[in-house]
């Protein structure tokens, strides 16, 4: 781990925003310690700013095993659906280009031979400047056809809905023996509203199944959603969260979005955020959406894909 750094600001949430800011990670990544909360005074006078120090935390060895777990138990989960899939023979298409006649040395030497006269240039020069030019008439673009998403229909069948929680149970009892875990309580229910499959989870040290930013957390959720997907027409959504982790996530994010305009608004420079999943960037976009000063844009293709934060140009 790094040294620790001092930060102060009026309160104790903004001297935390302030060192996420400058430290380039959100607060579950940092090691805080708190020496002063700070007080308002008494109508101003008197006030003291907060002070905390703060440092960097690095990823343990135990993340980084847990992390090719995943990567092993992925690969074996989409063997099966990419053995499904039959290859077709890719056609080879040969395009045919016209021939262009050669021409003989002995015409190109009689046109060498034979130079026009140059009164005959000029007339042909001015007769083509007279000639209207045709439009050309302009070729309609193909239109894309664009794929219909997946509609997300709302389970009704008792039979089915216990069939799909299974499938979550069993998978993930399987993928926490293979961790090592020790015991787990698992809670699945499906929601009926939206048509999403929540599963909760708890146990000792849950924070290695979250990972460096939800890391592992979004895998297992990925692998569980192939899992219960598998041979269904509709699709089903699937969310994993443990220790009421997307919660307190959506609230670092907004802070350190709020963090980053104050910041960008101030410098008048633009801010590049970390690569974040989409549905991160989705929080990003939404917190400063009704923002006077600053304007968030998604740059960069998957899985680097980034939010940057700009001042507003009026």
């Amino acid at each position: 781990m790094g040294e620790y750094m001092q930060f102060s600001a009026k309160t104790k949430n903004e001297a935390i925003t302030k060192a996420c800011i400058e430290l380039g990670v959100s607060s579950d990544q940092l090691d805080i310690q708190v020496v002063s909360e700070g007080s308002s005074g008494f109508f101003g006078i008197g006030s003291k700013p907060a002070i905390i120090k703060a440092r960097k935390v690095e990823e343990s060895s135990e993340e980084k095993e847990i992390e090719k777990i995943i990567d092993s138990v992925k690969i074996d989960a989409l063997k099966e659906e990419t053995a499904k899939e039959v290859q077709k023979p890719a056609v080879k298409s040969v395009s045919k280009t016209p021939e262009t006649k050669k021409e003989s040395g002995g015409e190109k030497a009689k046109e060498e031979r034979q130079p026009k006269p140059v009164r005959e240039k000029q007339f042909r020069e001015k007769a083509s400047k007279e000639k209207p030019v045709r439009e050309q008439k302009e070729k309609p673009a193909k239109e894309k056809t664009v794929r219909a998403a997946k509609a997300i229909e709302i389970i009704t069948d008792p039979e089915e809905i216990k069939d799909i929680e299974e499938r979550a149970l069993v998978f993930l009892k399987d993928v926490f023996a293979s961790m090592d875990l020790g015991e787990v309580t698992i809670t699945s229910k499906y929601n009926t509203t939206d048509g999403c499959l929540e599963v909760d989870f708890e146990g000792e040290d849950m924070g290695i199944l979250i990972g460096k930013r939800g890391q592992t957390l979004d895998s297992l959720q990925y692998l569980t959603s192939l899992v219960v997907n598998k041979g269904k027409s509709d699709y089903i959504r699937v969310k994993l969260d443990t220790e009421d982790y997307r919660r307190r996530r959506k609230e670092t994010l907004e802070n350190l979005a709020r963090g980053i305009a104050y910041k960008v608004k101030k410098t008048r420079k633009p801010v590049v955020l970390e690569p974040m999943n989409p549905y991160e960037r989705r929080i990003i976009h939404s917190a400063l959406q009704g923002n006077k000063f600053v304007e968030t844009v998604s740059e960069g293709e998957e899985p680097y894909r980034h939010v940057v934060v700009k001042l507003k140009r009026y």
